[in-house]
């Protein structure tokens, strides 16, 4: 069974950094990609950053191009999100999410693994 367990959320004032994690465990995920979403209140839940297991391709929503990096451990079945210059708009509740595929869908519906989310708060 999947499960996927997200860590790091946290309260930062504008500019700041964190760093999410985001620990799978189940299967091995060398044929997934893994990708994190945001959702904020009132809002949809929308794409932030996907990464290809297998060859750390990655892509990101053009609102946090250039401040968030997304990569993976293999040894530790972990998916990073490395955010900088943190804005109050990035405020939300952060999803990891899972799918047997080699694209990066920005989709959520799409993604058949989730996890239950870390509140990110950045204050301005």
């Amino acid at each position: 069974q999947v499960q996927l367990v997200e860590s790091g959320g946290g309260l930062v004032q504008a500019g700041g950094s964190l760093r999410l994690s985001c620990a799978a465990s189940g299967r091995s995920f060398s044929s997934y990609v893994m990708v994190w979403f945001r959702q904020a209140p009132g809002k949809e839940r929308e794409f932030v950053a996907g990464i290809r297991w297998s060859d750390e391709s990655s892509r990101y929503a053009d609102s946090v191009k250039g401040r968030f990096t997304i990569s993976r451990d293999n040894a530790k079945n972990t998916v990073y999100l490395q955010m900088n210059s943190l804005k109050a708009e990035d405020s939300a509740v952060y999803y990891c999410a899972a799918r047997l595929s080699t694209v990066v869908h920005v989709t959520p519906k799409v993604y058949d693994y989730w996890g239950q989310g870390t509140q990110v708060t950045v204050s301005k």
